[in-house]
């Protein structure tokens, strides 16, 4: 799975003009399941964000973790983070399947949920608008193929 994320002080996702999810301070995850991805590779990566060490503490330095901020998650599915843009046009042929994209999905965020994270997402396959502040500004791309 690929994960983009970004540290945020608030977010929020609407579908046709409908908030769906909305987060304060956290992160705004957006996630690509890939074709050879399951359940293994959703729960290293929850365990892997929820306690990255990117929030500061009180001298400043990002040491903090999701969980010891008490941050929430607003989860975002995302299949063009599976682009491939060897020529002008980009291909998408590494996602997975839109039916095992959305189970590993939901997976995905179940299990950020498990780590006691207050979680907010989008809708699978829908048309979204995503607001974030990006607080930082913190950005980090994560791929199970390279843990």
């Amino acid at each position: 799975m690929r994960a983009l994320i970004q540290r945020t002080s608030g977010a929020k996702v609407t579908v046709e003009g409908e908030v769906v999810g909305e987060i304060g301070p956290g992160l705004v995850i957006f996630v690509c399941a890939m074709r050879e991805d399951g359940e293994a590779e959703s729960e290293w990566l929850a365990g892997k964000i929820v306690k990255l060490r990117i929030f500061r503490d009180d001298e400043g330095r990002m040491n903090r973790s999701l969980l010891n901020v008490g941050g929430a998650a607003l989860i975002v599915s995302q299949f063009t983070l599976a682009a491939e843009t060897k020529g002008n046009r980009p291909g998408f042929s590494t996602a997975a399947a839109p039916e095992d994209g959305e189970r590993l999905y939901e997976h995905f965020k179940d299990q950020v949920r498990g780590h006691g994270v207050t979680v907010g997402g989008g809708r699978f396959g829908a048309e979204m608008k995503v607001e974030l502040v990006n607080d930082g500004p913190v950005t980090i791309w994560l791929d199970t193929a390279r843990r």
